[in-house]
């Protein structure tokens, strides 16, 4: 047997190295040379749409209907928000219409997908000369930066070429301003705020400065709980003042096991829009909100016993009953609470659709409007417990029906 020498070991191990390194930079071009590929399949598939659309009918409702039709599409192969869709299908009209320099570079894996990005939102806005310099400028620096150092640099040269666009971008920001909710784990959650940077400081600076104001020595949490618990109370309660004894005053629908309600079981609870929470917190709601619903299910079946009927009268409780078996848009990839959706008749009423809750669906206006006025149509899976959306192209997304039983 060869002894292999230190040095020629640590040599080989070396060169392993570099091939291993190599080739993931190599993997890391190839992602890029994707995306573009992904961004020009995009364009495309709009300018087709928008022909389409000018031929069949050129109204400027047709043609929007059009487009809102292939976003869902696009949102359901790719499985994405529709949200996430449009903003996909504005990035790539800009890359390939305004920022070939860029696009270049992303074809040739120079730059990522997210530094092509920076380009377009930073780019956004400028006149066709300055988009030029500026994309001039611009890509070099991408190719060797991170993102987020990229970031600061383009926002940088934007601002050189045209100072007078800070006040206009910091309008058109203000535009987008809005709050969103994501669920998190054990019960938890993050409601982010975006806002001008001005009053998220603002707000955060109130917050601590009341936070300081209830620390002590008999005081037990952390600043940074206090902190939450003071702005919580302010928008639950419209008060900084009520710490102790809070109770959140909402329309709440807790699906609760009948045998944890009896208290034969642990089984948990299940909140509308978020998912399982612990019977004390099902607890705690149902005496703090004022029009809180009930719902018993059985505790092997999750056949839906009961829902209260003290509140409504029908139509409304079969609403009620309704959410019990779904608690969102029943589009694929639609998340919007079912609380702002229409009940629509999977059957229309006008082909022979009966009003019961085996032929009705939730669906958000957006939806509900493309399911009429456009192509798309759905109709329940055959396995039962699910519906079948067919798309214009003639493609089929399944949509769970949540809950069914």
């Amino acid at each position: 047997m060869t002894l292999i020498d230190a040095p020629d070991l640590r040599g080989s191990m070396h060169s392993a190295g570099a091939e291993l390194l190599d080739s993931l930079v190599g993997i890391d071009a190839m992602i890029a040379t994707l995306m573009a590929a992904r961004t020009e399949m995009l364009e495309s598939l709009r300018v087709w749409s928008e022909l389409e659309a000018s031929v069949a009918a050129p109204a400027p409702a047709a043609r929007e209907m059009s487009f809102r039709s292939l976003r869902a599409e696009v949102s359901c192969a790719l499985r994405v928000s529709e949200r996430q869709a449009e903003r996909l299908f504005g990035e790539a009209r800009m890359l390939m219409r305004d920022l070939p320099g860029a696009m270049s570079a992303l074809r040739a894996g120079e730059i990522s997908y997210r530094h092509a990005q920076v380009i377009v939102d930073e780019g956004a806005g400028l006149e066709p000369a300055q988009l030029r310099t500026f994309e001039k400028l611009a890509v070099p620096v991408a190719a060797t930066s991170t993102v987020s150092s990229f970031g600061r640099a383009a926002r940088r040269l934007r601002e050189g070429l045209d100072p007078a666009t800070i006040d206009q971008c910091t309008r058109a920001a203000a535009e987008k301003r809005e709050a969103v909710l994501v669920p998190g784990r054990d019960g938890m959650g993050d409601l982010i705020l975006h806002l001008p940077m001005h009053e998220v400081q603002a707000i955060y600076s109130r917050g601590t400065e009341l936070a300081m104001r209830v620390q002590g020595a008999d005081e037990p949490r952390t600043l940074a709980q206090l902190r939450a618990d003071v702005l919580r109370d302010a928008l639950l309660m419209g008060t900084f003042e009520s710490m102790e004894g809070r109770r959140i005053r909402a329309d709440v629908y807790v699906t609760v096991p009948v045998l944890s309600l009896l208290g034969a079981s642990d089984a948990p609870a299940t909140l509308d829009g978020y998912g399982p929470i612990s019977l004390e917190t099902a607890r705690e709601l149902a005496a703090g909100a004022p029009s809180f619903v009930r719902i018993l299910t059985h505790p092997e079946t999750g056949v839906v016993l009961s829902v209260g009927r003290e509140r409504y009268a029908p139509p409304a409780d079969m609403k009620t009953a309704k959410r019990a078996r779904g608690s969102t848009c029943e589009f694929p990839t639609c998340e919007r609470p079912a609380e702002f959706c229409d009940l629509d008749h999977i059957v229309d009423w006008a082909k022979g659709g009966n009003t019961s809750i085996d032929n009705l669906a939730f669906l958000c206006p957006g939806h509900h409007s493309l399911k009429h006025a456009s192509p798309w149509e759905y109709a329940p899976a055959p396995c039962g417990t699910a519906y079948d959306w067919i798309s214009p192209a003639g493609k089929i997304y399944r949509a769970p029906r949540i809950g069914l039983v």
